[in-house]
């Protein structure tokens, strides 16, 4: 019989895990729907100014946007190479 609750346990450790990373994935979705509609495009559009001058890997090109009461505040980063 311990050999069955070993089973039960292992599932239910990774239903717990996927729950966990289910609500990250949700959090992370809540978070893009509410940037506004002109922030992917003018991502790109910085990314290719940059390119103008310096060969950059987009991955490594991060843009987040926070808001706080009557501010907002644009974070540009950009991981140039060495």
């Amino acid at each position: 019989m311990s050999l069955m609750n070993r089973f039960r346990s292992s599932k239910a450790k990774s239903a717990s895990v996927a729950k966990d990373r289910l609500k990250i994935i949700v959090a992370h979705e809540r978070k893009e729907r509410n940037q506004p509609d002109y922030l992917p495009a003018m991502q790109q559009e910085l990314i290719d100014v940059i390119k103008k001058y310096i060969a950059i890997d987009e991955e490594q090109v991060h843009i987040s946007l926070q808001n706080t009461n009557n501010c907002s505040v644009f974070e540009l980063n950009v991981t140039l190479p060495g």
